[in-house]
């Protein structure tokens, strides 16, 4: 169906059955109500792609995420998703898989769909992506990687806060065997994570060992992960970590092992999605409000939204450590 059967229909011009259709002009609701009865009847759909190449601007709002198995980016998308479906914007979201060639692509995509505005919450960020960024004018959040400034605006999470809470808890519950486990740890956000670990380890109990093992970013990395740890040496009193998606994992490998948690060793996560509560033992972790970061990021992309982000500017968050069953004193 075609936008002049719509106007023949309802008997009008194709300008008015535009405006009507597009909402950028005042119509007679008697003759909006015509309009949009003709255009249900024939079953017609705008083509948005035509309208956004009239118009220059989509009401499209782009996501691209580094994972989206991870409950972590799926829980921020959707506060994100929840915000524009009731602002009546579109998402177009693209999954890179923790791989700078994919983001490139998934960048240029977006841009060449003249999104409104675009959420990168990726870890995998490179200086030349950023700098091509920055020259589209597209306005953009990073989400821990980059700086802030002209059309980028960034949300930072204080990991190394969240961080010392852990190894401050653990401390004082004796632990000196502890091990690490994380994934792509040469990525700026998730190294950060370990840097911390050992910088606050070093001030905190400086006599505690850490040993680190790598793994994918999933449950069955957090298995592989341990399985190293505990093939590598003395079983540690605690293993922290770098998320609850791979500590799920790793509560799994010790369940199987007939390793105790937190009796025969502790385990920490961060994030605290929602199957960290879940999980047996219910896992002490890091909170990071993904819905307030997804509500940010839409209040930062959508025009004439007036949120709290500003522009161009710095938003850091605080996490939030919360103590579940998952840890106890290190056993003797």
């Amino acid at each position: 169906m075609s936008l002049e059967e719509v106007a023949k229909r309802s008997g009008v011009s194709t300008a008015t059955v535009s405006r009507v259709l597009n909402g950028v002009a005042v119509v007679k609701s008697s003759t909006r109500a015509r309009v949009m009865k003709a255009a249900a009847e024939l079953k017609y759909h705008p083509n948005l792609h035509a309208r956004n190449l009239a118009g220059g601007r989509s009401r499209t709002i782009g996501v691209i995420v580094s994972n989206l198995d991870n409950p972590f980016f799926l829980d921020v998308y959707r506060a994100l998703e929840e915000d524009c479906h009731s602002h009546d914007y579109e998402v177009l979201v693209a999954n890179t898989a923790y791989s700078s060639k994919q983001l490139i692509a998934a960048i240029r995509l977006m841009i060449g769909r003249r999104v409104t505005g675009l959420a990168v919450i990726v870890s995998e960020m490179e200086d030349a992506i950023v700098r091509e960024l920055t020259e589209s004018q597209l306005p953009t959040v990073l989400y821990d990687v980059g700086a802030a400034g002209g059309n980028i605006t960034k949300i930072r999470v204080n990991y190394r806060q969240g961080v010392e809470r852990i190894v401050e808890y653990l401390a004082a519950l004796g632990h000196q065997k502890m091990s690490f486990i994380g994934h792509h740890t040469v990525l700026g956000p998730l190294d950060e994570r370990r840097r911390a670990l050992f910088d606050t380890v070093r001030v905190v109990c400086p006599n505690a060992t850490v040993r680190v093992a790598v793994d994918g970013d999933s449950l069955d990395g957090g298995r592989q992960a341990v399985r190293e740890i505990l093939s590598s040496g003395p079983a540690p009193t605690v293993i922290i970590c770098v998320n609850d998606l791979m500590a799920v994992g790793a509560l799994k490998e010790l369940r199987d092992r007939g390793i105790r948690v937190p009796q025969d060793v502790s385990v920490t996560g961060f994030d605290n999605i929602k199957l960290s509560e879940f999980c047996c033992p219910a896992l002490t972790t890091v909170h990071i409000p993904r819905d307030r970061i997804g509500h940010s990021l839409f209040t930062s992309l959508a025009p004439g939204s007036n949120g709290a982000t500003s522009v161009g500017k710095e938003l850091v968050i605080d996490p939030e450590f919360v103590v579940r069953d998952s840890t106890g004193p290190a056993r003797k």
